[in-house]
Order: C-alpha cells, then structure tokens, then sequence
C-alpha cells in the first residue's frame, strides 16, 4: 500500500487481526478519520478464521450503510453487490459472490430470528456503536446468546469514535481494547451564543454565510428536524447565496437518490451547503465539506409511561455529538466550525447520550424477544438493562393487542 493511501487504522490493524485471530471479540476504538468503517472488514477478509463464511456489518442508519458498502467496492474496482454489498430497508445488492454485508440494525434483527446462529456469518461488525440505537443494543444481545450456545466461533466487533471502551469489553467478557488516534485535521471553533428571542433559522443562516465568506469548501449545516431544514432554507433564500453555491437537504426521510446527491463532490468551481439532521453526524463523509455549522439539538422520540405514546422532544445533544459534528469540517483539511451557544453551556452538556433502550417505547423490543424465545430480559447480557417497569408495560399492552399471550410467548 503506498504511503499516501495509509489511514491511521492500519497502524493499528496487525493488532486487531492478532486479537480476533486468538480470541472471538474484540472493540476498537478509532477516532473520526481512522478509516475503521471501510478498512476493517475487507483485512478481515483474509483471515483465516473466517473459513469461507462472510462478514456482516451494522451501520445505523441506511445512507451510511449504502455508502460505505460503494466506497469497499470501489476501493476493489467493483460495484456494490458483487464482493461487498448491503441490505437496507427496500433495497438489497447482494450476488453469489458477496463476502462483505452491510446492513442496518433493523435487517440483522430480522436475519437472527431467521436463523439464530447466522450460519453463513464469521463475525458481525457493530460500527458506530456509540449512537445506542434500540436496535443495536438488541442486535449485541442476542448475538451474545447466539455465540454463547450455538456459534463459539462466532467473532463480535464493536467499533466506534466515542465509546465507555471499559464497559464495552467488560460485557464482551473482558475483550481487547484496541485505540486508533484517525487523522483529523485542525477544526478552529466559534461559539456564536443565541438570544433569548432569536429565531434558530435566522441564527443558523446568518452563520452560514459567515462560514461562507470566512472558509472555503462546502458547509454542513446541523439541525434538528425537518421543519428546522425547511426554514432555514427560506431564511437563506431570502438573504441570498453566493454565486455558485446550491442549497442541498439531508435527511432520513428523502429519497436514496437525493440522499446520494447531497453527499457528493460539487462540480469545480461550485460549493454547496447542506442542511442535514444527524443523519450526517458520523459514518459518513460528506464530500467537499470545510465548515459546520452546528444548532446543537437533536430530535430524539420519549416515551410516556403515563400516556402509553411516544412524543419526540428536542434537546441539546451531548459533548460527544458535538464533538462528532465538529469533526466532520476536519477530515480533508483544516476547517471550521460555528456553535450556535456559547462555551460555558458547552461544558454543561452531558458527556453522552441517553441510550435509546432507556427512554423509548419498549414493544417493539418485547415482541423480538418473545419471538427469539426471552420472556425476561436479564437472560441476555445487555450493556445497559431494559428498565424493568417500563418492559412490563410493554408486555401488558401486547397482551391487551394479542400479540403476546398470557405466559408472554
């Protein structure tokens, strides 16, 4: 490999290789830039562990598993579905000759209750762990069961940027900590504090401008929502972009086609700005980008016990998500970012986010597992346990629907 195609992973991949080569799990911690998510499986495909069975690898959301499925094939001069492809919701490109599978969190729960010890797998690779989706923590759950009675040779990989590594490697039964530093470039930060009276939208294009006029390269905007996106746009129409800039959304709800339009390089001589949710907060590369513009707000859904509904509450993110953001203005050269609140309420943001398993409805969670055979959580090993009256509740209202019986199968 020549000296200026290496990425910071590959200082620390003989030692990766080693761990999984002489144990079946290991976590890798690997900073924004390292390159973990498209090196990692295709060295792993050497191994000779792997005795021609394929590798699977979770992405949480659908955008980044389709893109970095495209990026492995390309590096092998291929297209996606021959020997790295990915499942996602409504779309599949897979072939005969598939070695490499990325799929979101959602299909590898549905291809464990298919077959429980993934027969056709040596290892699954959880990337981007640190988001904590339900699915993920359900996914690591019962692949923990399945390697534990039916699959010894099972190999587990848990990889992320920001993760408690201690905890992670505890619950993989004391699993190897393997750290990556990944090459970020210099990201110069501006904290632009709101008033108490200012419009988010008004805040944001201002300081989208200001990006404009200060940096070069194209400029990644973070929001919230939908709503957020759509006024913000407005309110940039209104003030006037430069010539040459074109205004591109990115959310989880677009068509995978502007999703894919959104994320790639500008044609020379042009810049974008796109105003995306954390859809683009990691596992993808937004080509071009050289500023963030971040809001510092996520959208996450709340359950209520008290009206049995799920409400989505905006809230400030944690200092991880923000670092995360941060870190996309850096991966190509140095950059930029401008936060839209000020230093002392940065350091007053919770250091992570509240796992998704914590405070969302759990009967989706209690049907899965009823449908694997677990009437109690506490037979699975669980980085975080499934709060225990909040999964009773689960259980009765699936009871009331007639999804569960009375004995909870």
């Amino acid at each position: 490999m020549a000296e200026v195609d290496r990425l910071p992973i590959d200082e620390v991949m003989p030692e990766l290789l080693k761990a999984l080569d002489s144990g079946t799990r290991a976590v890798l911690v690997a900073q924004p830039g390292a390159g973990k998510t498209t090196r990692v499986p295709l060295a792993l495909l050497k191994s000779g562990w792997l005795e021609g069975r394929k590798l699977l690898m979770l992405e949480p959301r659908r955008l980044a598993a389709r893109s970095a499925a495209a990026y492995m094939a390309r590096s092998l001069g291929e297209s996606a579905g021959e020997t790295v492809g990915y499942r996602v919701r409504l779309e599949t490109k897979v072939g005969p000759g598939t070695r490499i599978e990325v799929v979101t969190e959602g299909v590898l729960t549905r291809m464990l209750q298919e077959d429980p010890a993934l027969e056709a797998y040596g290892a699954v690779i959880f990337d981007e762990f640190h988001e904590r989706h339900l699915s993920s923590d359900l996914g690591l759950a019962l692949c923990l069961q399945s390697a534990s009675l039916l699959r010894e040779d099972l190999r587990l990989l848990v990889m992320s940027a920001t993760l408690a590594a201690g905890k992670v490697s505890e619950l993989l039964g004391g699993a190897p900590v393997i750290l990556s530093e990944g090459r970020q470039y210099p990201v110069e930060t501006f904290y632009r504090p709101r008033g108490s009276g200012s419009r988010l939208e008004q805040d944001a294009a201002a300081a989208v401008l200001e990006a404009l006029r200060q940096q070069e390269g194209d400029v990644l905007v973070f929001l919230p929502g939908m709503a957020e996106i759509r006024r913000t746009g407005d309110a940039l129409r209104r003030l006037g972009l430069p010539d040459g800039t074109a205004l591109r959304q990115l959310h989880g709800s677009m068509p995978l086609r502007e999703q894919d339009e959104a994320v790639a390089p500008c044609p020379p001589g042009s810049r974008k700005v796109v105003l995306a949710t954390g859809i683009a907060e990691s596992s993808l590369t937004v080509a071009g980008v050289r500023a963030v513009v971040d809001a510092g707000l996520a959208r996450v859904p709340k359950f209520s016990p008290r009206t049995g509904m799920t409400r989505l509450e905006t809230e400030p993110v944690s200092r991880a998500s923000a670092d995360q953001r941060r870190g996309r203005a850096g991966r190509t050269a140095p950059g930029a970012c401008w936060r839209l609140w000020g230093e002392e309420a940065h350091r007053h943001l919770p250091p992570f986010a509240t796992p998704e398993l914590m405070e969302a409805d759990l009967a989706p969670l209690a049907l899965e597992l009823a449908a694997w055979g677990v009437q109690d959580p506490a037979e699975l090993d669980w980085l975080d346990v499934p709060p225990a009256a909040a999964y009773a509740q689960a259980c009765e209202l699936l009871q009331r629907l007639g999804a569960l019986a009375d004995d909870g199968r």
